[in-house]
């Protein structure tokens, strides 16, 4: 599978939103919403508004990572909106399987989120019923932190789970993503990268973006 790249808006200029996601489009593959309640983690982003605006402006990829309590409250209110992929902490769900059955029969895609801290191997079980897995490479809740190197070794032991299984199931890395460390992680097993201000706060997004996926051609 090729990489894919999806820039957060969290990182972007929101009184520019749409031409932000407009400058990008051309060299991306779908846009990642990261989505905080300030209960799960320390932060509140955006809610409907902005979601329903980004939907407006691209027809790309829409991957929403819930970081919220009790996620199940909105899981049809993001499908209405047009989101693609919906992705739950595994911190923040009871039941986990009821909870990623619900996102399939929406018409999304389903995917479990795992904290640093959180081991892999607590997934073995859900597995088969998920189509990506979101390593979070940092402390969720803010953009811009310093990548975590430990979590090359946490995305080798979640490949190999997944390849002994045979289970088509993708690796997402978030999380202080950028130029230094993407090829490594490619290698590691990761296929989908979200990187906010290594293409948000360069000085040209576009650009910053299409080197990114130039470096594992």
């Amino acid at each position: 599978m090729e990489m894919k790249i999806y820039p957060s808006i969290l990182a972007a200029d929101f009184s520019n939103l749409g031409n932000d996601i407009k400058n990008v489009e051309n060299n991306i593959d779908g846009i990642h919403l990261d989505i905080m309640d300030g209960l799960f983690v320390p932060n509140i982003s955006f809610g409907t508004p902005i979601i329903e605006s980004v939907r407006k402006i691209t027809n790309k990829y829409l991957d929403a990572h819930l970081m919220i309590v009790d996620p199940d409250r909105y899981l049809e209110d993001y499908a209405r909106m047009g989101v693609n992929g919906i992705t739950v902490h595994y911190e923040a769900v009871t039941h986990l399987h009821r909870t990623i059955n619900k996102i399939k029969e929406l018409g999304c895609d389903a995917g479990i989120s795992l904290n640093p801290h959180t081991p892999v191997f607590l997934l073995e079980e859900i597995l088969p019923f998920v189509d990506r897995v979101l390593i979070m490479s940092v402390n969720p809740g803010f953009t811009g932190q310093k990548f975590i190197p430990e979590i090359l070794n946490k995305i080798m032991k979640l490949k190999k789970i997944i390849d002994d299984r045979n289970l088509n199931v993708v690796i997402e890395v978030d999380g202080g993503v950028g130029l230094k460390n993407i090829k490594e992680l490619y290698m590691s097993g990761a296929r989908e990268f979200v990187v906010g201000a290594g293409i948000f706060h360069q000085e040209n997004p576009s650009n910053a973006a299409k080197k990114l996926k130039e470096v594992v051609k």
